[in-house]
């Protein structure tokens, strides 16, 4: 099924939301959705029952999801929406794929937690997509996740949640000093929380002190293998939130960093540098177990 949203709306649906909410309830197969450019302000939220679903923009910089929710934000019910129904795009489909499209929260910085993607599906793909926001843009719920040339950016915890999450040749930009990259919350017992492979990490203007990572939970795991990263980032790479109990627990790793904020000697003694072969581990297929992202 291939189904067209567009501003003009002779060409399909003016509504991203109306488009998947136009999917009949027993189809199964693979839907395609192809966003023409725009800047489409809507919250969308693609439900659990709903197929495999391809959201295809034409390029990030001219396909824009967005809205401006944020923690503080009064619901329906007149209540804060919280961080977790903050976001501008909800993901609870079993298989979900986006493409070259741009999917931003606009509240802005200092509002508070301000979710850009709320990803808690199965199997998700996202490729050559821009998420945009400052504090918390990107939640990893559940599942298996896997990010292409994709470009993220925010200022405190601005990747977060408990999935394994690959993020292959992506672009992490830091908008805030003092701020945290990832706040992994893995599950005890996981192999892999958050893998990054050939990423590089750049900061804004005069923005520096920025962490790797700080465990929102005990069992965090977070891996750098092969990544770029300009002064922004700090010397002792990684913070324990104030709970040093979590040292013990959390496995924060890097292989193979370069650039003006890659000091192996200057990390903190509870995180580790891990040698080639064990690097070498730290594969599509393998972080993954054994799903191929190229098959969505």
């Amino acid at each position: 099924m291939l189904i067209t949203v567009s501003k003009n709306s002779i060409e399909g649906f003016a509504s991203l939301q109306a488009a998947l909410d136009s999917i009949p309830p027993e189809h199964t197969s693979e839907v395609t959705i192809r966003i023409k450019p725009g800047i489409y302000e809507e919250k969308i939220t693609v439900g659990p029952e709903a197929p495999p679903i391809l959201l295809l923009g034409e390029d990030p910089q001219s396909t824009v999801l967005t809205w401006s929710d944020n923690a503080h934000t009064l619901g329906a019910d007149g209540e804060p929406l919280g961080t977790f129904r903050s976001g501008t795009l909800n993901v609870f489909a079993e298989h979900f794929t986006a493409e070259n499209l741009t999917i931003r929260n606009a509240s802005g910085p200092g509002t508070g937690q301000a979710v850009a993607a709320f990803i808690d599906a199965g199997q998700a793909v996202f490729r050559r997509v821009r998420l945009l926001g400052d504090q918390d843009t990107l939640y990893t719920g559940q599942g298996k996740q896997y990010y292409d040339n994709c470009y993220i950016e925010g200022d405190v915890d601005y990747i977060f949640g408990a999935a394994t999450a690959l993020f292959d040749r992506c672009h992490l930009h830091n908008k805030r000093s003092r701020g945290y990259i990832t706040a992994a919350s893995t599950p005890e017992g996981a192999d892999f929380g958050y893998v990054f492979l050939d990423c590089r990490i750049t900061g804004g203007e005069g923005v520096s002190e920025v962490y790797l990572g700080r465990p929102w939970r005990p069992h965090a795991h977070v891996a750098f293998i092969r990544t770029s990263m300009d002064g922004s980032v700090i010397g002792e790479g990684w913070h324990n939130w104030g709970q040093p109990e979590r040292e013990a627990t959390s496995r924060y790793e890097e292989f193979g960093s370069s650039g003006p904020g890659a000091h192996p000697e200057a990390r903190v003694a509870w995180s580790r540098q891990l040698n080639p072969q064990e690097a070498s581990e730290y594969r599509v297929l393998t972080v993954l177990d054994g799903w191929h992202p190229e098959g969505y």
